[in-house]
């Protein structure tokens, strides 16, 4: 049997089409493995997002041009693959760089993997064209002992692309224009994950909250409709989704998080800055004051919501001042969770031409700043947690026996001690302690019926009190 090695880099949707990749090539007798030096096949799935990022590719291919003249050395072939949105953005460019490189495939082109692998035992390919077709359609339906072995929780991708242009994003470029898939064939997928034993979902899109995707009515169904149909169906215990952008955060998404309780109590709502200034040089359409709004809505629609954001500093033409109103929003708000990054230029991108970069030094400095912030803040979260019983979802062993890891309700890492349970259950956990990246706490039979306790938040509640997540 020949083995496949998949390495993936950046978003959610990365790791769900290095899935589908894998299901791709089962046909062809692939099995997946994680080791490489064993590998028949490497695919290494990248990220554009950041230059680092994109750097990292480079570096792991000479790892692999290193482990492919080893097994060349023993007589055994290997074919290299890159594929995801560096392929997209570089094309040609990565053949010439990289000479151990096989194929080069986009986003929107894996689903002819096959194809294309046929096509390099000739030549070096590379395949970055947007596909006429819905690649979704051309997909393997799902297998269900596979999708059993990759555990409990499932990411769902139910859109694709941006049209919002921010100046900084590379994304509209290497994922195209927004397209969103029909609602039956998403619910289609859905319920063939609920039936191999998935009970969290997580639907994803690099504008997911922009959903617009046509109903069995006829009819564009957004998000907030689709995630009610989502939560009819049996054995779905929990859903969640990622990514949004404030613009698309209407009244029906918001009033889905008052009226499912499936959805659970955790946005990941990326906000970028907090200087309206920025924000326009961004091309980001919504201002600082414009967020707070939106946060109000949320909290008065479910009090407990968790927040978590993305952040840039050191965008193009940032002055203290600017910075200083990010950290402010900051405070204000009160995010549990976040990914914060210096700025970093992406070629072909407005912002990358600006003039005014930021100093690195200065760069530096700003993100040791807001990164402490929200640090105490996801701290503040942990040490508030104790105590309280919240559910947890059980989706794997712990690191030592007896012990057994799942998730709370705000994508808190928890660790259990084994009472009985088994993976897939949800159960209702008592936190006895707070580490720095998990909590642990114990199963509490006499309360088992009782409803999850939560904390009290106001919308207008301080920094630490409002610190409601930990990721």
């Amino acid at each position: 049997m020949k083995k496949v090695y998949v390495k993936s880099y950046g978003c959610q949707m990365n790791v769900y089409d290095a899935e589908r990749m894998s299901d791709v090539l089962a046909p062809e007798g692939y099995a997946q493995t994680d080791r490489p030096e064993e590998a028949d096949l490497v695919i290494l799935n990248t990220c554009h997002i950041r230059e680092k990022a994109a750097e990292k590719v480079y570096s792991e291919l000479g790892r692999v041009r290193q482990t492919k003249q080893e097994r060349a050395q023993a007589g055994r072939e290997t074919k290299v693959v890159v594929a995801g949105c560096v392929a997209q953005a570089e094309g040609a460019e990565i053949l010439k760089r990289a000479q151990v490189v096989d194929a080069v495939v986009g986003p929107q082109s894996y689903q002819r993997l096959r194809e294309i692998l046929r096509a390099a035992e000739r030549r070096r390919v590379v395949d970055t064209e947007f596909p006429v077709a819905d690649k979704f359609d051309e997909l393997p339906a799902l297998d269900a002992r596979r999708v059993r072995g990759r555990g409990v929780t499932a990411f769902l991708t139910v859109q694709e692309g941006c049209d919002k242009f921010c100046s900084f994003c590379v994304v509209p470029y290497t994922r195209g224009a927004e397209v969103s898939r029909p609602v039956a064939k998403v619910l289609a997928e859905a319920r063939t994950l609920a039936e191999a034993g998935v009970r969290e979902i997580t639907v994803i899109g690099q504008n997911v909250n922009a959903y617009h995707g046509e109903g069995p009515d006829g009819r564009t169904w957004g998000l907030a409709r689709l995630l009610r149909a989502l939560a009819e169906i049996a054995g779905v215990a929990r859903l969640r989704y990622t990514t949004s952008h404030p613009r698309d955060m209407d009244e029906e998404l918001i009033a889905a998080h008052r009226d499912l309780p499936s959805l659970m109590p955790y946005l990941h709502l990326p906000v970028q800055a907090g200087s309206d200034r920025i924000l326009a040089a961004m091309n980001r359409k919504h201002t600082g004051d414009a967020y707070r709004r939106i946060i109000e809505r949320v909290r008065a629609a479910r009090p407990d919501i968790a927040l978590s954001s993305d952040f840039i500093v050191g965008f193009p033409g940032e002055s203290d001042a600017d910075f200083e109103e990010t950290m402010r929003l900051v405070a204000d708000v009160g995010f549990a969770s976040a990914f914060s990054f210096k700025y970093s230029p992406r070629p072909g991108t407005p912002a990358a031409d600006e003039t005014a970069q930021v100093p690195e030094p200065v760069k530096a400095e700003r993100l040791a700043r807001l990164q402490a912030l929200l640090e105490e803040q996801r701290q503040a979260f942990n040490r508030d947690t104790v105590g309280r019983t919240v559910e947890v979802l059980i989706e794997k062993s712990g690191r030592h026996p007896g012990q057994l890891a799942g998730k709370s309700p705000y994508l808190q890492a928890v660790v259990v001690e084994n009472a009985g349970l088994s993976v897939g259950d949800v159960v209702p956990v008592t936190i006895v302690r707070a580490g720095s990246n998990s909590l642990f706490g114990g199963t509490n039979a006499s309360r088992a019926g009782a409803p999850p306790t939560q904390p009290d938040v106001s919308a207008n509640a301080s920094a630490g009190e409002a610190a409601l997540a930990v990721q």
